[in-house]
C-alpha cells in the first residue's frame, strides 16, 4: 500500500487513521438505484469501496505535503477521547493510531507549520485538537490553522443555535488559542499552496491546491466520497448541505483535472487513494487512487 508520492517538489504522505466500512450505500447516496449498484458492484468491491453487504468502504485519513519551505497537514482525521456518540468507532476513542502513523512517516507534532482544513466536519478536524489535564489545546503547537471563511462564519451561525460539538472541542478552541488564520479564496502559502473553492457538500468547503506555478497536487475533500462519484458526478450523498451544487463543484472539478498530470489525494477512497482522474464515457475515473475501472 503506497503511503508517500512525490511530484515536482513535492512530498506526499498519507497519515491513515481508519479504514472501515461506514454507511449502506443505497442509505448514503441518495440518487444511487438497486439496479445501478448491481450494475457497479463487481468493480467497487474489486477496488475494496464497497463490502458484501453492500456497505460503502471508505479511508479516514490527513496528507502531509512536504513543500520546498513548509511542513502543512491538510484534515485533522477523527480525534481521541471525543464524545461522537453517533458514530461508535470514533466515540471517545483512546488508540494510538495517528501518531504511530505520524511517526511511521517522520513527523512529530512539531514538525507542522500549518493545518489546512477542507471544511469543518467531525472527521476532518478531529486532531486539530488533543486533551490535556481537561482541556482542549491545539495538537500541533507550532502550526497556524487555516480555515476559510465562509465555513468558520456557517458554522459559528450554526453552532450558536444548537451546540456543535466538533466545531466545541476541536476548532474554538484553536481559535481561542490564538493559532487561526480566518481566511478567503485569495489565500497562499507561498508559490506553493492555494485554495480552490468548492461548494455544496458544505457551504464553504475548499480544495487545496500545491505546485509551483501549477497545481501538481490537489486535495479534494468531501468533494467526493466513493469513487463511483467519479464515473457518475450527479450522485450526491446524504450529508452534503446542498446536494446539487455539490454534483455540479463535482463535475467541474472533474472536468479541471480530468487527462491532467495532476495527482488528485482524496480524503474516503479506499486505499491507495491517490490517482490522476481520467475520462471514461460521460463520466470519470481515477486510476490508482481506490477508483477501479468501471466495465
Amino acid at each position: 500500500m503506497s503511503l508517500k508520492y512525490s511530484v515536482g517538489d513535492l512530498t506526499i504522505h498519507r497519515i491513515i487513521e481508519q479504514e472501515a466500512s461506514f454507511v449502506p450505500a443505497l442509505e448514503m447516496i441518495p440518487g444511487l438505484t438497486p439496479e445501478l449498484l448491481a450494475e457497479n458492484r463487481a468493480w467497487m468491491k474489486q477496488a475494496n469501496a464497497l463490502d458484501d453487504q453492500d456497505v460503502l468502504m471508505l479511508c479516514f485519513q490527513s496528507y502531509i505535503v512536504k513543500t520546498p519551505h513548509h511542513t502543512i497537514l491538510v484534515d485533522s482525521c477523527i480525534g481521541n477521547d471525543k464524545p461522537r456518540p453517533n458514530r461508535p468507532k470514533w466515540n471517545m476513542k483512546t488508540d494510538d493510531t495517528y501518531f504511530r502513523a505520524l511517526a511511521a512517516a517522520g513527523f512529530s507534532v512539531d514538525d507542522i507549520d500549518y493545518v489546512m482544513c477542507t471544511h469543518l466536519h467531525v472527521d476532518h478536524v478531529g486532531w486539530n485538537t488533543r486533551l490535556v489535564n481537561g482541556r482542549w489545546v491545539p495538537t500541533f503547537p507550532n502550526a497556524r490553522y487555516v480555515f476559510d471563511k465562509t465555513e468558520f462564519d456557517y458554522w459559528t451561525e450554526t453552532n450558536a443555535k444548537t451546540a456543535v460539538p466538533p466545531f466545541g472541542d476541536s476548532v474554538l478552541p484553536v481559535v481561542e488559542a490564538g493559532k487561526a488564520e480566518i481566511v478567503r479564496s485569495d489565500f497562499a502559502i507561498g508559490d506553493h499552496t492555494r485554495i480552490l473553492p468548492t461548494p455544496g457538500h458544505t457551504p464553504g468547503h475548499v480544495a487545496f491546491t500545491f505546485g509551483r506555478s501549477k497545481d501538481d497536487a490537489v486535495f479534494s475533500g468531501d468533494l467526493m466520497h466513493s469513487p463511483l462519484q467519479t464515473h457518475y458526478p450527479e450522485l450526491s450523498i446524504k450529508f452534503d448541505i446542498d446536494q446539487a451544487q455539490a454534483a455540479k463543484t463535482r463535475r467541474s472539478f472533474l472536468e479541471r483535472y480530468c487527462d491532467t498530470d495532476t495527482l488528485c489525494c482524496t480524503a474516503h477512497f479506499p486505499s491507495p487513494s491517490v490517482g490522476k482522474i481520467r475520462r471514461k464515457g460521460s463520466g470519470f475515473f481515477c486510476p490508482g487512487g481506490g477508483g477501479g475501472v468501471p466495465t
